[in-house]
């Protein structure tokens, strides 16, 4: 019985181990983009001379510019949770719940592969 299973097979861990590395690859290069954005976006920062709308574009400029770094650490916090996971792969600890320490279900390891809590033990945190 699925109930009674405390640990996620092998071949299980290949599949999760697959997704999330299909993941990361895509986080890193989300990444890199918002990395290289920013960096643009502090070049073009002396190529406006009028001084009317410069005053405006300054402040829309330093919104785009913390908006975008919160985008990358929120980024580079989902890529560091998803190496982890890989470590809990290898570790044999991925899949089971710390807060129950039963295995979390297939279908929320796949919407949320680098999750630590099973549905069960997030409720009962709020």
């Amino acid at each position: 019985m699925a109930e009674d299973k405390i640990r996620y097979s092998p071949a299980e861990l290949e599949e999760f181990e697959g997704l999330i590395k299909e993941k990361l690859e895509k986080a890193k290069k989300e990444l890199n983009f918002i990395k290289e954005t920013l960096s643009r976006n502090n070049d073009s920062g002396t190529d406006n001379t009028s001084s009317t709308s410069k005053l405006l574009e300054d402040g829309a400029d330093t919104m785009e510019k913390e908006s975008l770094s919160q985008l990358a650490a929120r980024q580079q916090k989902f890529i560091n949770n998803l190496e982890n996971a890989l470590i809990r792969i290898k570790n044999g600890t991925y899949g089971i719940c710390v807060d129950t320490g039963k295995l979390i279900p297939k279908e929320r390891l796949r919407a949320v592969p680098h999750t630590m809590h099973s549905i069960e033990a997030k409720l009962n945190k709020n």
